[in-house]
């Protein structure tokens, strides 16, 4: 029973992460868009400047949040979770006792 608690609560945390982690970036991209139309808005001859280097963070911050969501899949996968210990291994434990 302890080890499904673990794994759910790993789950559970997986999918907070996640859904954390894009709002997070949704967010900051949000910031970023509404930065750079203002900025285009007071300065239009300098939209194509604003706009590359809006582009530029953008993917940076998108590369960000794709990266976060990947270790989060990776925890939900639970790779790092207790493992059951395989018979081959009982027989060797026995084996050098």
């Amino acid at each position: 029973m302890n080890d499904m608690l673990y794994l759910g609560m790993g789950y559970l945390g997986a999918g907070l992460g996640a859904g954390i982690v894009l709002m997070g970036a949704a967010k900051g991209i949000g910031q970023l868009a509404a930065s750079a139309m203002e900025g285009t808005a007071r300065q239009p001859e300098a939209g194509g400047a604003i706009r590359t280097s809006m582009i530029i963070a953008a993917a940076l911050i998108e590369g960000l949040g794709f990266f976060a969501l990947v270790i989060c899949l990776l925890i939900a996968m639970n790779f790092s979770g207790p493992k059951q210990p395989s018979a081959d291994h009982n027989t060797a434990v026995e084996a050098h006792k």
